[in-house]
């Protein structure tokens, strides 16, 4: 199938088939003129990198993945792989850590302005 067909089957861009395939996530033929042709195989991955990456996975993250071939058979129909969630885990981990950190900001930051509002205001600066 031609880089629009997969686009739509997929839901990914065009854009961004061409852009998985500079990264080397995906590896399309080429036809005789030039036109790249996909397969199956390369609909399977381009729709579990689009998954991994709504799910909030990086391109960098999901490579392991595909190394380990991982993304060669759809994501929700097969056993998961050791490797996807580990780095799945550990992008959580990360995200809650900064959750937590902007929270005690978020905190530090309103107990400024509660105290900021009990002071009498700088005359001319309403």
């Amino acid at each position: 199938m031609r880089i629009g067909e997969l686009a739509h089957l997929t839901g990914v861009s065009a854009r961004s088939l061409r852009y998985y395939e500079q990264q080397g996530l995906l590896a399309p033929l080429r036809a005789e003129n030039g036109y790249r042709v996909y397969g199956e195989l390369d609909a399977v991955r381009a729709a579990n990198i689009k998954d991994a990456l709504d799910a909030g996975l990086t391109l960098d993250e999901v490579r392991p993945a595909l190394i380990k071939g991982c993304l060669d058979a759809p994501l929700r129909e097969s056993p998961y792989c050791a490797e996807e969630l580990r780095r799945a885990t550990d992008r959580l981990t990360a995200l809650d850590d900064r959750i937590a950190a902007l929270q005690e900001l978020r905190g530090r930051l309103a107990k400024h302005i509660d105290e900021t509002i009990t002071r009498r205001p700088v005359e001319g600066t309403d």
